[in-house]
């Protein structure tokens, strides 16, 4: 894994998902790979509690990928040794009616990580440029002024989405929030076979849907849009990152250390300074406290 950096994935230049590749031969062991995620979680943890008693920055991660590239199990086994009241976790489904009264963006404002804290996107905002990209029918639930039928939707619409998800993330960002984007690049050979999986292993059965298949269907345009959304948002302050997402474990780790490696970055974030009038009195509240074990 020393070979691995964020920059091996983060997005700086135009790119083609189709040629980005969905698995990555590191030559480590799955023991390895298992054991090199648990070393960088420890050290995620670490830093998690002294962004919480620094209380000056959030992190917002947000995950996006094709249905089984692995969200789920990325979530629970790279964030399982952060202390629960440090991470939040927001699944976002097909808006609620009360989340309909609002604009596309407030559902996601108000899930946004308070200062110490990181909030987790299963998938986030970047739904409502992809999923209404390919149903654009769902856009009418949201009662946009002008837009009575799919045909009313302007030419310049999704442009102009891009740009409100841009500024969204620079004004999180200069107010403190360290953006994550990670898209789980899965081939549609390995979903196939996950799939499957969930058919054949009765344990798994209810994970599948008949709308997998049917989605699975759009894979191209899917794809298409992930890679125009990709393209118009990826900056420095909000950068996405092209994960391989083939092998589950690999993915775990490469993400882990991407967020460790740039976390470390930040070399303002420490623990704050004791009290001048308790750190002088230390030793006075030790004998006072050894006192009060003798009773």
């Amino acid at each position: 894994m020393n070979n691995i950096t964020s920059q091996s994935f983060v997005v700086t230049n135009h790119v083609k998902l189709d040629e980005v590749p969905t698995i990555i031969n590191t030559g480590l062991t799955k023991k390895k790979t298992k054991n090199a995620l648990k070393k960088t979680g420890k050290k995620l943890s670490k830093l998690q509690d002294t962004m919480y008693a620094h209380n000056r920055y959030s992190v917002l991660v947000c995950l996006q990928g094709m249905d089984t590239s692995g969200k789920d199990s990325l979530i629970r086994e790279v964030f399982s040794r952060f202390n629960p009241r440090g991470v939040v976790v927001h699944s976002f489904k097909t808006p609620t009616r009360k989340e309909l009264q609002y604009d596309y963006l407030w559902r996601h404002y108000i899930a946004l990580p308070q200062k110490g804290k990181y909030a987790i996107f299963n998938r986030s905002h970047y739904e409502n440029v992809l999923v209404t990209r390919v149903n654009p029918h769902y856009l009418l639930n949201e009662n946009i002024p002008g837009i009575e039928n799919v045909e009313d939707i302007p030419g310049d619409f999704w442009d102009k989405r891009f740009g409100q998800i841009r500024n969204f993330e620079k004004q999180i960002a200069q107010n403190g929030t360290i953006v994550f984007k990670f898209f789980l690049h899965l081939s549609k050979e390995e979903q196939r076979r996950r799939l499957l999986r969930r058919l054949k292993k009765e344990s798994k059965n209810w994970k599948f849907t008949p709308s997998d298949i049917t989605e699975r269907e759009l894979w191209g345009e899917y794809l298409k849009y992930y890679e125009e959304a990709i393209n118009n948002t990826s900056f420095p302050h909000a950068p996405w990152y092209i994960i391989p997402a083939d092998d589950k474990r690999m993915a775990r780790s490469i993400v882990a250390k991407i967020i460790f490696e740039e976390m470390a970055k930040y070399t303002d974030i420490t623990e704050p300074q004791l009290d001048s009038t308790i750190k002088k009195n230390i030793e006075k509240y030790k004998e006072m406290l050894d006192k009060d074990d003798m009773i």
